[in-house]
């Protein structure tokens, strides 16, 4: 297969282009690397984008290397005609291969095979070509007691076993019904037990034509039935199915011919139906899946490239009511400075006495935000913090952070490595705190699957979402870079091109050898051999380097230019540690790009990104971003009244629309009917995990804790 043409029609892009990806890809390079270094061979494409192109790559050697396979089998039974190499050869999808080779596919003792064995086969061969109409006399030569025909009834209920299992296994009949089922049936699922009460008492009479039935409903419909509370499956008319069938198998109107048709209908109910039916539910639930992997990483994502909350002490509060509230002061480094338990739900004068711990607390470290994680007692700790608050002359505000994994972190190997002087319990107030300080380099810590901002993740092939949640954190440590001396080693882990061994190394030559003083101090790490560096060295900053470059994400590979580039507009490398190079690009647009690029040696896209790094030296993207939305007091769902308009955080999107956090600990649901004016597709092209956004209360259903929201004509200013 020509993977470079094919991938350029899949993804619109030029065959140079594509030929250049799956080149470098199999050089060993990464994706970020690719997409960051390599512009000029892909065209500027993003990562994201070049990743899709990576697994459709592996997607078409897989195919290339089953069909590889199937061809072999089948030629090695003695059996490889010109169709099957035909139909091999023009195969573009798995489950089209698999029907190839169905036929030829060893099979367990079956109807047909039984009436095989018993030399029926000529028989059934004589019915399909429906040239005979004394079937019976013909039949009665097939006669034998000993291999147990004892009739030429039992012979030609034989001969149509044979019939039926080959017209169910024929390539082009299948395709044609699954394409007759995929645009006409409904996915239908009912109650196991009407009487009986769950959470799926939505789906105990649904239907909803399978050519349009979302993902998030495919999913919970497959967990119900798996649970026991529904039956599913897939409704349509057979004679839709049976009119494509007889059009093809039948040849004229005899009595072979009615043999044939009662053929038809028999492979049809008992073989190709069923089969095609668990194909079809599988292929729901495949698309289903790949949907909700989608929503989550777009939300990981977002979440990951949360602004960090700079240049303040902050104090986490994980919230308990047994063992009580644990608390962890860290600066602004995210270094711990002090820790306490206390205990503001056991009673009024433990109350009192938890704070006075608060904001004794709060004075002593200059403390400028608190954190307080979301899980059980998150609302008491919420009314208790803002009560506090409202107590002290200090300027400090809250935020409500998403404590999920935080507890499997704090009992971790990785979290005692960091803090072995502090009891579990109070690690994951750290992490609350450092959740907030700086999202990306703390949430790195934690397995993706285990942050809960998707839908349905427990129930989607792990193996499929690790991957591409893996992918997602990547993608996001190597957009915002790493500082070489402080970052974690889990952080590291996820830099371009280091792994784990290799980043444990940075750690040991680091605390050995002190601060690194320069990138190409690196290449004195063990195991960092030249490959490696080349991919991670642009992604690594060292802020006190006596090379200004290395504080930025020019490459080392591309310093000349970078410096050329400099003389040329009349700069110095002094000037990028001086706050950058203000006005580069102008100066650029006087000479011309396109002359830049030629006087420095560098591609367009390579410059543009040069100056961009010269003009903002460790410059962070997050910083971009929306600041989160903090807060200094409370509400309750009870204070909440139709028609009311708040500010919000998005806290997770789904297909069918957000849930908006808007202080009262229940977070609200925007319909995706209510989310835009306009149509909108799914939630995701218009709204973003960590969004500040206005809502307006629909309804407020207080013993349910539900919350409807709406964000249609709410005014921009609150």
């Amino acid at each position: 297969m020509e993977y470079a043409k094919r991938l350029s029609g899949e993804f619109g892009i030029k065959e140079e282009y594509a030929g250049n990806i799956i080149a470098l890809l199999d050089e060993g390079n990464t994706i970020p690397f690719i997409a960051r270094y390599r512009k000029e061979m892909h065209g500027t494409l993003d990562d994201q984008v070049i990743r899709e192109i990576s697994e459709r790559l592996e997607y078409l050697r897989n195919l290339d290397k089953r069909r590889e396979e199937v061809r072999s089998l089948i030629e090695g039974a003695g059996k490889l005609s010109d169709e099957v190499e035909k139909a091999l050869s023009e195969a573009v999808q798995l489950s089209e291969i698999e029907d190839i080779y169905r036929p030829f596919r060893p099979k367990r003792r079956t109807r047909a095979s039984a009436a095989k064995e018993k030399g029926l086969e000529g028989l059934a061969d004589i019915i399909l070509a429906q040239q005979n109409n004394d079937i019976d006399d013909i039949a009665k030569e097939y006669v034998n007691e000993e291999k147990e025909v004892l009739s030429a009834e039992e012979a030609v209920q034989g001969a149509c076993d044979i019939i039926a299992e080959n017209i169910s296994d024929d390539p082009e009949i299948r395709k044609r019904l699954k394409n007759i089922i995929r645009l006409n049936g409904d996915l239908r699922s009912k109650a196991a037990d009407p009487e009986q009460k769950s959470v799926y008492s939505s789906y105990y009479d649904y239907a909803e034509p399978v050519k349009s039935v979302p993902g998030h409903r495919i999913l919970p419909i497959d967990r119900g039935e798996r649970e026991g509370f529904l039956k599913a499956g897939i409704d349509i008319d057979p004679e839709k199915c049976l009119t494509i069938m007889y059009r093809l198998m039948l040849k004229s109107q005899n009595k072979c011919s009615e043999l044939v048709k009662a053929a038809c209908d028999d492979a049809y109910t008992r073989l190709i139906f069923p089969s095609v039916e668990r194909e079809i539910r599988s292929e729901l639930t495949e698309r289903a899946d790949e949907q909700s992997i989608k929503v989550y990483a777009a939300n990981l994502r977002q979440l990951l490239m949360q602004p960090p909350v700079k240049g303040y002490t902050a104090i986490g509060l994980d919230p308990g009511y047994r063992t009580g509230c644990k608390l962890a002061v860290v600066d602004c480094t995210g270094r711990v400075l002090d820790t306490s338990v206390i205990y503001p739900t056991h009673g009024a004068s433990m109350k009192e006495k938890s704070k006075k711990t608060l904001k004794s607390m709060v004075k002593k470290h200059n403390a400028g935000v608190i954190a307080i994680g979301n899980g059980t007692a998150s609302r008491e700790t919420e009314l208790f913090t803002a009560e506090c608050i409202s107590e002290l002359d200090e300027k400090i505000s809250y935020i409500i952070v998403n404590e999920a994994g935080a507890s499997v972190y704090s009992a971790s190997k990785l979290a005692a490595a960091e803090m072995p002087d502090l009891d579990l319990t109070l690690r994951s107030a750290v992490s609350i705190a450092r959740r907030l300080q700086d999202p990306l380099a703390e949430l790195v810590k934690i397995d993706p699957k285990s942050i809960g901002v998707g839908q349905y993740q427990h129930d989607m092939p792990q193996k499929r979402l690790s991957e591409a949640l893996d992918g997602v954190v990547e993608d996001c440590v190597n957009t915002v870079g790493a500082d070489l001396n402080t970052a974690s080693p889990a952080l590291l882990t996820r830099v371009s091109g280091i792994s784990s061994a290799v980043s444990k190394n940075i750690v040991a030559y680091r605390e050995e050898n002190g601060a690194f003083h320069s990138r190409s101090e690196l290449k004195k790490v063990p195991k960092l051999g030249p490959k490696a560096f080349e991919q991670c060295a642009g992604f690594l900053r060292i802020t006190e380097s006596s090379e200004p470059l290395d504080n930025t994400a020019v490459h080392p590979e591309s310093y000349t230019a970078a410096k050329k580039l400099l003389e040329i507009c009349g700069y110095t490398p002094e000037d990028i540690k001086n706050g950058g190079a203000q006005g580069l690009k102008d100066k650029v647009n006087e000479i011309g790009m396109e002359k830049a690029a030629e006087q420095t040696g560098a591609g367009v896209p390579t410059l543009k990104d040069i100056i961009e790094e010269l003009t903002k030296p460790g410059r962070d993207p997050r910083d971009e971003l929306p600041p989160p939305l903090l807060r200094t007091d409370v509400l309750e769902i009870k204070d909440l009244k139709t028609g009311m308009e708040l500010k919000g955080t998005v806290r997770n999107v789904i297909d069918f629309g957000v849930f908006v956090d808007i202080g009262v600990h229940q977070d609200g649901l925007v319909h995706i009917s209510e989310i835009s004016e306009k149509r909108i597709k799914h939630p995701l092209d218009v709204l973003s995990v960590g969004d500040v956004v206005n809502v307006r209360v629909l309804s407020v259903d207080t013993e349910k804790g539900r919350i409807s929201l709406s964000m249609k004509q709410v005014s921009s200013e609150k």
